[in-house]
């Protein structure tokens, strides 16, 4: 951290968008005792078989799956993924990106990803919000990873209504078909690991890979910051 970023943080000191404690220089977005204490799954030492991979089989041709950590609504931790989506906070999304990928990587999880392929928006939601926080968490990976991204090759055609309140099948059908793909060239015999914020029921991430399912020699991992747990 240079000298003016630490000028401006004791001007206005970053809190932890968990806790609201004051952050310590070298901390980013999560104090040291909050990152400490997420609810990590660990499914990236599993990604071939785990509850998240589960949600997949006989769906989806889905390789892999990981997430960081449990994601229960409500919770404390809830707070890290409700301020990256609604607070004006992208930079969240960057530093919790570095923090998967420096915890993965040491199990290989990236060893034979080819690109990253961040879950797209609908223009209404990026205009509304100002940028993708699946996109943000993609470029905290790659700057670990040096992966590159790709956003131009899967459309979100249009947005229907929040997942949020929804059952597994329903949210299966509010997004079935939505996902449209726009240039199969810079995917086509790669290795392609869709990013995302949160896995509930696997739906948003099932209708992406069957958009991308006619690529040919295609293979598709998924990996998101959060898994909610049942």
């Amino acid at each position: 951290m240079n000298w003016i970023t630490r000028f401006l943080d004791f001007i206005s000191p970053r809190a932890c968008v968990v806790c609201d404690h004051r952050l310590a220089p070298s901390e980013r977005s999560l104090c040291a005792v909050c990152l400490f204490h997420l609810p990590r799954t660990n499914f990236h030492l599993k990604p071939l078989d785990n509850p998240m991979a589960q949600l997949f089989w006989k769906l989806t041709n889905v390789q892999k799956a990981a997430a960081l950590f449990y994601y229960q609504p409500h919770s404390e931790t809830a707070q890290l993924v409700y301020r990256l989506k609604y607070n004006n906070r992208p930079d969240i999304g960057e530093d919790m990106g570095r923090v998967m990928a420096k915890e993965m990587q040491l199990s290989d999880f990236f060893s034979d990803i080819d690109v990253l392929l961040p879950v797209p928006l609908s223009r209404k939601r990026l205009r509304q919000r100002g940028y993708n926080q699946s996109e943000q968490l993609a470029v905290g990976i790659s700057d670990v990873t040096h992966l590159p991204i790709v956003t131009k090759a899967l459309r979100r055609k249009d947005f229907h209504q929040s997942q949020t309140t929804l059952n597994r099948w329903q949210r299966q059908e509010n997004v079935a078909d939505t996902f449209q793909l726009k240039d199969a060239n810079q995917l086509q015999g790669k290795h392609v690991l869709l990013i995302d914020d949160i896995c509930t029921t696997g739906a948003t991430l099932i209708a992406c890979a069957h958009a991308l399912q006619d690529v040919e020699g295609i293979r598709i991992s998924v990996l998101t910051l959060g898994f909610t747990k049942d």
